[in-house]
C-alpha cells in the first residue's frame, strides 16, 4: 500500500522505472508506476516471478502473488453516464483483475484506491463479498426500478478466484429471484458452470452473455492476458450457452492496431460457427497511465512492431495515445477507423451474424413474497 502523501511543499518523489526488458512470467505487466493522485510511491528493485507460471524451475525466483482484500462498500450499483454504453447501472464483485490483460481501460481505477495501475491492479484484489445481500436489499426496496444491470463492465466476474468465491453466481441467483435482468461480459470460460441460473434468467429475457475474444493466437494470449481463459475455452463457452438456448454474442475487444485486427474475419467466423448471435467490434483505448504500461509491454513482447502500433494507435485518436470523447472512443476515427470498420461489416455479412444484441426485458420482475393481487 502506498504511504500517505507528503507535505505540499515538497516535491514529487522519484521512481526508478523498471526495465523494459523485465519479465513477469504469468503478469500483463512488469511495472508497477506511480499513483497519479499519490506524491510518493513504494518502489521494489528485486525481480518478481510468479512460480505458478514459471516455465524454468531452475530459476532463481520469488512468488508474486495474488492477494485479496475484502471490499467493506456498503454500496453495489454504479450509475453509468456515458452515452457510448448500452445500460445505466452495473455491478463489478471484484475490484481488480487476476486476468492481467495489459491493455486493459480499467487499470487506472485501481488508482483511486491508493494503488498503481500497473503490477496491483493485477495483483491487489478487492472482492465484495457482501454483494449478493446488498444486491437483494437493493432490488427489494420500493424505489428500486426494474432495468437492466451490466455485470462485469469494468473487471471481470468470472476472474480465477471466483471458481472459489461464487460472488458472480450469487449475484445472478438474486436476479433471477427478482427476475431482474442483466447483461454480462466476460472472457473467462468459468460462465458455463452457471449456465442453470442463466437459463432460468434466459426464460424470462432477463439475460445475455457477452464473451470477450482478442485472438485465436494463444501465444499471444499468454502474454497479452496472461490469466484469462484460452481462446479455444471462450468460444467452447459461447458453443454451450447458446447450445442452453442463453443469448450469447462476441465482442471483438480490443482490436490491436498491428496485432490483431488481421485476424477480424477469422474471429468473427469462429464466433458465428460457435453460436453467437451477435459479433461486435471495439478498438484499443489507453486512458491515463494504461498508455505507457501498453507500450512497455509492447517493448518486452513485440519491440520490432512497437512505434507501428503506437502510431496506428495515434492515427485512431487523433494524434494523441487516446482520445477520451464519447462517440469515438470506442471505434476511433479516421482511415484506419474507417477500415476496420469496413473489414467487420463485411466479415459479419459473410459469416450471417448481426452486430446488435438481444434486447432484454423487465416485464417479468417480481418482489418475491410482495407481489399484488389481482384486482377483482
Amino acid at each position: 500500500m502506498h504511504p500517505p502523501a507528503p507535505p505540499r511543499d515538497s516535491g514529487p518523489a522519484r521512481v526508478s522505472a523498471p526495465s523494459r526488458t523485465r519479465r513477469l512470467i504469468g503478469r500483463g505487466s512488469a511495472e508497477n508506476p506511480a499513483n497519479r493522485f499519490e506524491r510518493l510511491a513504494y518502489s521494489e528493485d528485486a525481480d518478481f516471478v510468479d512460480e505458478s507460471f514459471e516455465d524454468d524451475p531452475g530459476a532463481p525466483r520469488r512468488a508474486l502473488e495474488t492477494r485479496y482484500y475484502r471490499d467493506p462498500s456498503r454500496t453495489l450499483l454504479a450509475r453509468n453516464e456515458s452515452p457510448d454504453i448500452g445500460f445505466d447501472v452495473s455491478l463489478n464483485p471484484y475490484r481488480g483483475c487476476s486476468h492481467g490483460c495489459s491493455y486493459c481501460f480499467a487499470r487506472p481505477t485501481h488508482e483511486y484506491l491508493g494503488l498503481s495501475a500497473g503490477l496491483d491492479f493485477e495483483t491487489h484484489i478487492l472482492v465484495k463479498d457482501d454483494a449478493p445481500a446488498l444486491l437483494e436489499k437493493t432490488l427489494a426496496s420500493p424505489r428500486w426500478k426494474p432495468q437492466v444491470v451490466a455485470v462485469g463492465a469494468v473487471t471481470d466476474p468470472y476472474q480465477p478466484v471466483e471458481k472459489k468465491l461464487e460472488i458472480t453466481r450469487r449475484c445472478l441467483s438474486v436476479f433471477a429471484k427478482f427476475r431482474n435482468p442483466c447483461a454480462i461480459v466476460t472472457k473467462g470460460g468459468l460462465v458455463t458452470r452457471d449456465i442453470d441460473v442463466l437459463r432460468t434468467l434466459a426464460e424470462h429475457d432477463a439475460v445475455s452473455v457477452s464473451v470477450s475474444i482478442t485472438s485465436l493466437d494463444d501465444r499471444l494470449r499468454r502474454v497479452m492476458e496472461p490469466r484469462a481463459s484460452s481462446p479455444k475455452e471462450r468460444l467452447r463457452a459461447v458453443e454451450a450457452l447458446a447450445k442452453a438456448g442463453i443469448p450469447v454474442n462476441v465482442m471483438v475487444a480490443p482490436i490491436v492496431p498491428g496485432i490483431t485486427d488481421h485476424e477480424i474475419p477469422a474471429l468473427v467466423s469462429a464466433a458465428a460457427d460457435a453460436g453467437a448471435s451477435a459479433v461486435r467490434p471495439i478498438v484499443l483505448r489507453l486512458p491515463h497511465g494504461t498508455a505507457d504500461l501498453f507500450e512497455a509491454w509492447l517493448e518486452r513482447h513485440y519491440p520490432e512492431r512497437r512505434a507501428k502500433v503506437m502510431n496506428r494507435v495515434k492515427a485512431l485518436r487523433g494524434g494523441r495515445r487516446n482520445d477520451p470523447r464519447f462517440h469515438t472512443r470506442l471505434r476511433g476515427e479516421g482511415v484506419f477507423a474507417e477500415q476496420i470498420a469496413a473489414m467487420f461489416t463485411l466479415a459479419c455479412r459473410r459469416a450471417g451474424v448481426d452486430g446488435e444484441p438481444p434486447k432484454l426485458s423487465t416485464a417479468a420482475f417480481r418482489r418475491p413474497g410482495g407481489e399484488q393481487l389481482p384486482l377483482l
